[in-house]
């Protein structure tokens, strides 16, 4: 009886899509954080007779066969990158992005990491960090006895130093596109990573064709639907359980067989 091997992967794959709609629920009210779904696929299928074997001499054939699955797998979480809601901070120096890319970020050992938290600080050097001390991409450094920064739809970082009326222009806030964005891989501290499925990064400025918005004083919320989230988690629920009365059912079957004399 296949039953029982059957019932127990459909079990272990509604665990993990417990553990991914617990972490979307625990990660809802983070900055920047992107929800993910778990996604499935059945298992090969064992061919007990196969479609279109004759059944007669004359030629007549099965129209169907008898093909038993053996169960369920994860083949992956994908993560939905839908805009989240913006949320006035009146921080000048955070930001969000309104549309598609990610903020550069450079990590200790040089390389590149991304983000769509932008609730950026300022280092003990003035250079612009994220809220783990790493810098922003390209490195932007605030003068000394800087009274305001402000940093444009396009990504123009000016700051107003001192009693000076005219800004000085401290760079450019360029921001990175991927072609296929669930596929970068996230490492945690609201950070993620070009793979070689997402592509290689495409740097460019906000507004740009296909590139979002920069706007200041703002932070981009979690995207996660609470209540979407309790609604997938009862179906988790009610499926784990059907799966598990699959294999109490199988075991009394094969109880009542091994009691017949």
């Amino acid at each position: 009886m296949k039953a029982l091997s059957i019932a127990a992967t459909g079990m272990m794959a509604q665990q993990t899509n417990v553990d991914v709609i617990s972490n979307n629920i625990a990660n809802a009210n983070t900055t920047g954080f992107k929800s993910s779904r778990a996604a499935f696929q059945d298992l090969i299928y064992q061919s007990m007779q196969r479609e279109g074997a004759l059944t007669s001499e004359s030629g007549t054939a099965r129209p169907v066969g008898i093909d038993i699955g053996l169960g369920v797998q994860t083949v992956g979480t994908v993560r939905l990158n839908t805009q989240g809601g913006m949320l006035a901070t009146e921080n000048s120096l955070n930001v969000a992005l309104d549309g598609r890319g990610f903020f550069s970020v450079i990590m200790p050992d040089g390389s590149q990491a991304y983000t769509r938290d932008g609730s950026f600080q300022l280092s003990a050097e003035g250079e612009i960090v994220t809220m783990q001390g790493y810098q922003v991409d390209p490195g932007l450094v605030v003068p000394e006895n800087t009274t305001a920064v402000e940093i444009s739809e396009q990504g123009l970082v000016m700051a107003y130093v001192e009693n000076d009326p005219v800004p000085v222009e401290l760079g450019q806030l360029s921001i990175a596109t991927f072609i296929n964005e669930p596929g970068m891989r996230p490492v945690g501290n609201n950070l993620l990573l070009a793979t070689d499925a997402s592509g290689e990064a495409q740097t460019v400025n906000p507004g740009d064709p296909g590139a979002g918005l920069v706007r200041q004083g703002y932070l981009e919320a979690s995207n996660v639907n609470v209540i979407q989230q309790i609604t997938d988690l009862i179906s988790a629920q009610r499926a784990y359980e059907m799966n598990s009365k699959s294999i109490e059912t199988a075991d009394q079957m094969m109880t009542s067989a091994n009691q017949i004399r």
